[in-house]
């Protein structure tokens, strides 16, 4: 009997990481067709993916733009950076350059990309203003920034130090929106569904 409910409680944990895994690709294809639509990304484009994590979205926007395009996927130094080095070696895409990235700036090239995207990493900037001054720097004239985030569960943080963790965990769109328009960004979308999902685009004006 004992061995019995040793292989329920395991399929069960099986099950259960199977389907978390099945809704993981899920959102990641849906938020990918989702940046694709918003940036307009095109095969030749150059793009950023800021705080890329293990490349989940770098990789497959780095297949769309092909070759002649280019991905720029930064990550915090040490094991972050290094955890997706690792992740781009082992997908073997040749177009994605890692950059080593810093709290307050992407390190980015200055005018070097048509789109920059950032996933659930917006709220943890510390200081919106000087990281939204270097995500305009490192845009083109004219170039577009997509932005996807949660909304805290409970009310929202008064200081950006505090929107990473607790009952304040997240940001809104309505912040993020007016954060991106006091760095000089246009807003073309701001929502928040009720599920709390955020979704953010503007664009760097013409000069």
């Amino acid at each position: 009997m004992l061995y019995a409910m040793i292989r329920r409680a395991v399929h069960g944990a099986l099950l259960l990481a199977a389907v978390a895994t099945f809704a993981a690709a899920q959102d990641n294809a849906a938020h990918i067709a989702r940046l694709i639509e918003a940036l307009g990304i095109q095969a030749g484009a150059v793009v950023a993916d800021v705080g890329a994590g293990d490349g989940q979205l770098a990789i497959p926007i780095a297949r769309q733009v092909g070759p002649s395009g280019r991905v720029y996927a930064t990550e915090l130094p040490g094991r972050p950076v290094e955890e997706l080095r690792a992740a781009i070696e082992k997908a073997d895409v040749k177009n994605v350059e890692i950059v080593e990235g810093h709290t307050l700036r992407t390190n980015l090239p200055p005018e070097c990309c048509d789109g920059i995207f950032i996933r659930f990493v917006y709220h943890h900037f510390a200081d919106p203003s000087a990281m939204n001054a270097s995500l305009r720097e490192a845009l083109k004239p004219g170039g577009r920034l997509a932005i996807i985030e949660f909304a805290p569960k409970g009310p929202e943080a008064t200081s950006p130090a505090d929107r990473a963790a607790g009952n304040t965990h997240g940001v809104t769109a309505e912040t993020v929106a007016r954060e991106l328009k006091q760095a000089g960004f246009e807003v073309s979308t701001s929502e928040q569904r009720p599920d709390k999902a955020v979704f953010v685009a503007a664009s760097k004006p013409v000069k």
